[in-house]
């Protein structure tokens, strides 16, 4: 991906990432120049009444840093495993794929490669708007370039660029899938166990030899598939616990319309990983490293009766797509079906950053974009509605 600009932070160098009015270079290039926003249309003048509360202008920043890093991941997806404009025919792809990390998707599901490049551009277009409002309304923005120097992948496809992120250490929170298969809810205190223990393993081939093994690549890919699942249910749960803070109507009509894209990216992703663990794919065993993806449809016991260390239960049924109806705002209330969790300390800025440190997306990176995302968070957090 090439250079896609924001992010934020107070400090000596504050006004390198703060930009008010123009982003550093004057676009924002994403995608390898599938979408670019000219700065200068924004550079206006502004009444007053037009500006953004603080506390607006900060979650907008946050979440413009946020998308900026779901941008630079889903990035590295789709150059790998993508269906992208150089491709032959979706239909001829899928009886003829690129590599065999397209394959895997495919076994996922014939549309993967799409839905991954679709997923990608969605992200890469929330990243675009969110930084062209904040300029239009003369609101300082974000730069996270300097930070763009992670290696990624090596293998045929990779640009070879810098990252952000780091998807080659993961250690992927997968309580996502036995929470909305639950009827307790994080935000009443619930706590979720692992779908599957995910530690330190890579979500995109490294180098060109992971492509050689079948088995090997097929749970690369469903490694991923459980990781785009965790990314997307971050990212619905984010948007309304932040847009219930905003001031303006604008901005809380912009994190209930980006944050329902987030939601179909998530819904998307709860099939695609439930793909990974029943047949034809699963079980799949990758003979480097000895890792097991089960079939969630058999027990592992047959003479056990459903229950929690029994995969055949309803706490990891895969083909539950939907979330079951749980606690909400009040446990004497009936169960619905919602978005959880909602609350700031499970699902704001500051949980999101912690929970994407713990899953190793920031291996590798600087001291100072710690200090930089971790006082976006903050200050996302600490916004108050403004009547």
């Amino acid at each position: 991906m090439n250079k896609e600009g924001n992010v934020f932070r107070k400090g000596t160098g504050r006004r390198s990432f703060l930009q008010k009015g123009v982003l550093a270079g004057g676009v924002v290039a994403v995608g390898a120049g599938l979408m670019s926003s000219d700065a200068r249309a924004f550079e206006h003048d502004h009444d007053s009444d037009d500006r953004l509360t603080p506390g607006d202008a900060a979650i907008l920043r946050f979440l413009l840093a946020a998308e900026l890093i779901e941008a630079d991941l889903w990035t590295q997806y789709a150059e790998l495993g993508g269906f992208t404009p150089g491709d032959l025919p979706l239909e001829t792809l899928q009886t003829n794929p690129s590599n065999s990390y397209q394959n895997a998707f495919l076994q996922l599901d014939g549309d993967g490669p799409q839905y991954i490049t679709s997923n990608t551009l969605d992200e890469v277009s929330h990243a675009a708007f969110l930084n062209a409002y904040l300029l239009s309304k003369g609101a300082q923005t974000v730069n996270f370039d300097e930070f763009r120097k992670l290696p990624g992948s090596t293998a045929t496809g990779s640009t070879g660029i810098g990252r952000l992120t780091n998807l080659m250490h993961l250690n992927v929170d997968t309580s996502w899938f036995t929470r909305y298969r639950s009827s307790k809810n994080p935000d009443f205190g619930a706590t979720f166990p692992q779908a599957l223990t995910i530690t330190n393993h890579t979500a995109i081939p490294v180098t060109n030899a992971d492509f050689n093994d079948p088995n090997h690549i097929q749970v690369i890919a469903n490694i991923a598939a459980f990781h785009f699942g965790y990314i997307e249910q971050g990212g619905s749960s984010l948007y309304p616990a932040l847009g219930r803070k905003t001031s303006s109507l604008e901005v809380l009509k912009i994190t209930q319309g980006i944050g329902g894209d987030e939601i179909a990216h998530f819904l998307e992703w709860v099939d695609f990983a439930g793909n990974a663990v029943q047949q034809p794919v699963a079980p799949v065993t990758d003979p480097a490293t000895g890792f097991t993806f089960p079939n969630f449809f058999l027990p592992i016991n047959p003479n056990q009766p459903p229950s929690a260390s029994n995969p055949n239960n309803v706490a990891i049924q895969p083909s539950l797509i939907f979330p079951v109806p749980c606690e909400f705002i009040n446990a004497d209330l009936p169960h619905v079906s919602v978005i959880r969790p909602l609350d700031d300390k499970f699902a704001g800025a500051v949980a999101t950053i912690a929970s994407f440190t713990a899953d190793g997306l920031f291996v590798g990176q600087s001291k100072e974009f710690f200090k930089v995302v971790n006082q976006l968070a903050e200050e996302a957090d600490a916004a108050q509605r403004d009547f």
